[in-house]
């Protein structure tokens, strides 16, 4: 970081906040919201303002770099950044942020001379993943460059996980998944795929360094109400159903079909029933509309291609003739909330409902099953059967077994288990050096001017009201002939560099000097935000309040600059700044610069080079 960028005046001995001290890395992070709240922290606005200028394959690189899937994650992301996202301050839509990675991907051109290459001699350590999911290739990039002897069992016969088995083709196409599981089989680990693993001792046996788990969270939940046993026929596990659509042991479904559950899983389900011959298709969901845990766009989508999704419904019997299932039994329920705002659902008193179906597809959750994990092998689990992880080092009670992705904390998305998976190789990287699992590089920062000119700077900071595009889909027509015709079209180029315009450059930060500022408050005249505020300092707390704009969100920082002649303090509401860069084009001394954040994180090696 450039020490010109540092202004920490002497700490004043009145009352009141510190200057802030902005060569603590995490703080200016914290100000990129996109990037602080993505587990794998992607630089977004770096890459964004790439793709703006056409430079595809750079942009590419960013994302490869941190969360190793941009072509898989720019269609099925679950999209954390979003909702972070700065321009949905100002307007009801966030930059879209996932498609922008597509149109990365598509564009790219041949970046394979830029990939790493398998390393030419091997350090003697030998490290088994279990599982050939997200996390566990993402631990296999991240330490085969190193010289580490690589092998990944998998009980399916192709590597990606839960990314190839319960992600319908539909939304994410085989080619994109294996080009980019490709780009890590490149690096020539040992594939031991089509291999279940039924005892982790007997792993442990052969003599490895370390053992990643990285399987998923392999077991569907089931429901035990009356009938599931009598109609077992046609009752089945969603994501076991989704993996028998994948490799072509399912071709076709019911006429009609009722679907269990509110989360992403039900979503592909019902959407995968409607291509393979469900005529109608109906989602039942325990919960309200809004409470789903699907995301907004899954639901959209499954709603654009005619799928109803009924709420407040609780499953109380599949009904049955001599075990052919006929339908199910619900129990219309209500949402009740208690005097700390915690809900339950009661019986609403209406009548039960019923729905004629030929098939259900139960996706109410899924759950770990550690069966091959050997109660003595060193690993300690908690009352529900989750190994005990420690969530920053990902190491278990077994110091030379770790965990990741679903495997370690439950459910959740392929990003974070990206990001698991690129801890979890920094611990074993250090557990095989020598160095305490405990000790994590420190991220690559820098922060450097962006002038051009007096006033002028090197990005585009004009804030207009852009709205978010619609991205293509293709007809439903066409989309529910075809289970592998990819829906999401994503943006063209053209479009691509629409979307890119309503970024608001927020890792472009505003940085002051109170040396060099005349208190003249053109910075506060001029601010459309009334972020900016000169006055006595005070505590936190109050001083939140005393700003020409009440600080309310007390999640980001205000910006305090001390130092000033008159024994004022500057505080700026970091939460409010749309980094437009007026205050310092209207500064007439120059306290004010805008100097753009770049933060990369660590990964496995980093130790290695500094020792």
């Amino acid at each position: 970081m450039s020490i010109d960028a540092i202004d920490a005046p002497a700490e004043s001995q009145r009352p009141g906040m510190k200057a802030t001290d902005t060569s603590n890395p995490d703080y200016f992070h914290k100000v990129v919201d996109c990037q602080w709240a993505c587990p794998a922290h992607t630089p977004v606005p770096e890459y964004i303002r790439l793709i703006a200028a056409g430079r595809y394959a750079d942009a590419f690189m960013i994302n490869w770099k941190s969360n190793v899937f941009p072509g898989v994650l720019g269609r099925t992301c679950d999209r954390p950044c979003e909702p972070a996202c700065r321009r949905g301050r100002v307007e009801a839509e966030p930059v879209a942020i996932c498609r922008l990675k597509r149109v990365a991907a598509d564009n790219k051109g041949d970046i394979r001379a830029r990939l790493p290459k398998p390393a030419a001699t091997k350090n003697g350590k030998r490290i088994a993943l279990i599982g050939a999911g997200p996390a566990s290739l993402t631990v296999a990039r991240d330490l085969l460059p190193l010289g580490y002897h690589v092998v990944i069992y998998d009980q399916d016969p192709f590597a990606g996980g839960m990314m190839r088995t319960q992600i319908p083709k539909f939304r994410l196409p085989e080619t994109v998944l294996d080009e980019e599981v490709g780009y890590i089989t490149d690096l020539k680990p040992e594939l031991r795929l089509g291999k279940r693993v039924d005892s982790l001792k007997a792993v442990l046996a052969e003599g490895y360094d370390a053992v990643f788990v990285g399987c998923g969270a392999p077991r569907g939940r089931d429901l035990d109400i009356p009938g599931r046993k009598e109609a077992a026929a046609n009752i089945h596990i969603g994501i076991d159903w989704l993996s028998s659509v994948s490799f072509g042991h399912i071709e076709k479904i019911g006429k009609r079909v009722v679907v269990l559950g509110g989360g992403n899983t039900a979503m592909d389900c019902c959407r995968t029933s409607r291509r393979l011959g469900g005529e109608k298709v109906d989602v039942v969901v325990r919960s309200g509309f809004e409470e789903m845990k699907a995301s907004p766009w899954e639901k959209e989508d499954a709603m654009r291609e005619g799928i109803p999704i009924h709420n407040f419904l609780v499953p109380k019997e599949f009904t049955h003739i001599n075990g052919k299932l006929t339908g199910v039994v619900f129990q219309k329920v209500k949402a009740e909330y208690d005097a700390k705002g915690r809900r339950s659902l009661i019986p609403s008193g209406e009548p039960d409902v019923k729905m004629a179906c030929d098939d259900v597809l139960v996706a109410v959750g899924q759950e770990n099953a550690f069966p091959w994990i050997e109660r003595d092998a060193g690993i300690d689990f908690d009352k529900w059967g989750m190994p005990a992880v420690d969530e920053a080092t990902y190491q278990s009670t077994n110091p030379k077994v770790f965990f990741g992705g679903d495997a370690a904390f439950g459910p959740k998305n392929i990003i974070w288990a990206v990001a698991h998976g690129h801890s979890a190789a920094i611990s074993i990287d250090n557990l095989c050096s020598g160095t305490d699992v405990n000790d994590r590089p420190p991220p690559l920062v820098n922060l450097l001017s962006q002038k051009m000119g007096i006033h002028e700077w090197s990005y585009d900071n004009d804030v207009a009201l852009d709205l978010r595009y619609k991205v293509p889909h293709l007809a439903n027509e066409q989309a529910l002939k075809d289970v592998r015709a990819e829906v999401e079209l994503g943006f063209d180029r053209e479009l691509g560099y629409k979307e890119t315009q309503r970024c608001l450059n927020c890792d472009v930060q505003t940085v002051f000097q109170a040396k060099l500022c005349i208190e003249c408050d053109a910075c506060v005249d001029i601010c459309p935000e009334d972020c900016i505020t000169f006055t006595d300092n005070a505590p936190e707390t109050e001083l939140r309040h005393h700003l020409t704009a009440p600080a309310k969100n007390t999640t980001q920082d205000l910006y305090i600059g001390d130092g000033l002649k008159t024994g004022r303090i500057m505080a700026k509401d970091e939460d409010l700044c749309l980094h437009c860069g007026l205050c310092a084009e209207r500064c007439p001394t120059g306290a004010w610069d805008m100097q753009k954040f770049f933060l990369e994180t660590a990964q496995a090696g980093g130790s290695c080079q500094s020792r």
